[in-house]
């Protein structure tokens, strides 16, 4: 399953992301957890010193990454006409959560239980020549060759805000949790969320965070409605946290592992479909294509979209 988690500036978004990564973890299940936000915190969130050596950045081995996913496929000539939307087909290499291969062998780094891959920082280098969206390229290109099943995870803390948007990336997921406060701009955040989600049909779910009483509840409710699945209070467990003591999952309040328990219940319950995830992967391609990938690579990128190639649970290309 790949799970997205979004939400505005504060929301709570990246503690929710490791709380829930770690509870998956913590239940022997495969997961890995990518930080594509442009506030790279994932990995002391999941527990990791504030100071200690980061996983090397997917976007420093971009080249290499495209080599391997390539595989043998003949649509594709070489790694450089690959582009962040480049969907897989025949002779495609598809990965695996839980797998051994290069990618992962130079760009994954277990913090605690949980496999952790980041985007990387948006340095000072970057300003004036480069978007946000240029460190999250790797991750739409995982995410497209990712043949993930029943009980494995990718867990991806997102960009702040609606920005997620602004790419297709938002279409890459089996289920999106925006993590909200209950206040005006919480929700504002949601309805921009919800009119994205639904032309697209993304499947939607609310977590209500940081809620002290029935009152917040009850305002969450107004404005989400349907679409709130649960709500997370305040946790001396996570102000601990955020000051560097990360404590054991089972010092959660237990209210809040209830909350933790549901999100998983949805998630595991949630249907893959494999065919709507593969149209709007040749949507975009086709977008992105056509409004600046062709000219860039001086190739047509849209012959590389295999219209016979669906992916699914067969075997693995190798």
């Amino acid at each position: 399953m790949k799970v997205a988690f979004v939400g505005k500036g504060g929301s709570g978004k990246t503690t929710l992301t490791a709380l829930y990564a770690r509870h998956l973890a913590a239940t022997g299940r495969p997961v890995l957890a990518i930080d594509a936000d442009i506030n790279q915190h994932l990995a002391v969130a999941l527990g990791g010193p504030e100071h200690a050596a980061t996983p090397v950045p997917l976007g420093a081995h971009l080249a290499a990454i495209k080599e391997y996913l390539r595989g043998d496929n003949p649509r594709i000539g070489s790694a450089a006409e690959m582009v962040k939307t480049t969907p897989p087909g025949r002779g495609s290499r598809l990965l695996r959560v839980d797998e051994e291969n290069p990618i992962y062998a130079t760009c994954v780094t277990p913090v605690g239980a949980v496999r952790l891959a980041v985007t990387g920082e948006f340095t000072a280098e970057d300003l004036g020549v480069a978007c946000y969206h240029s460190k999250v390229g790797a991750v739409e290109l995982l995410l497209n060759h990712m043949l993930d099943g029943p009980g494995e995870y990718v867990v991806v803390d997102m960009t702040a805000g609606a920005d997620s948007f602004a790419s297709g990336l938002f279409t890459r997921f089996d289920r999106t949790v925006l993590v909200c406060e209950p206040t005006v701009r919480g929700v504002g955040v949601y309805q921009q969320y919800a009119g994205y989600a639904r032309d697209y049909g993304v499947a939607l779910s609310v977590i209500g965070n940081k809620v002290e009483d029935a009152a917040d509840v009850d305002f969450l409710r107004e404005h989400v409605g349907d679409d709130l699945l649960t709500w997370v209070g305040r946790s001396a467990y996570v102000r601990r946290a955020e000051r560097g003591v990360l404590g054991p999952l089972d010092e959660v309040e237990a209210e809040n592992r209830a909350a933790l328990g549901r999100l998983a219940e949805v998630v595991d319950a949630t249907v893959q479909d494999r065919a709507t995830f593969t149209r709007w992967a040749h949507e975009f391609h086709r977008r992105n294509a056509v409004a600046w990938a062709n000219d860039r690579t001086g190739v047509d990128l849209t012959t590389q979209i295999d219209p016979d190639f669906q992916m699914g649970p067969a075997t693995v290309p190798a």
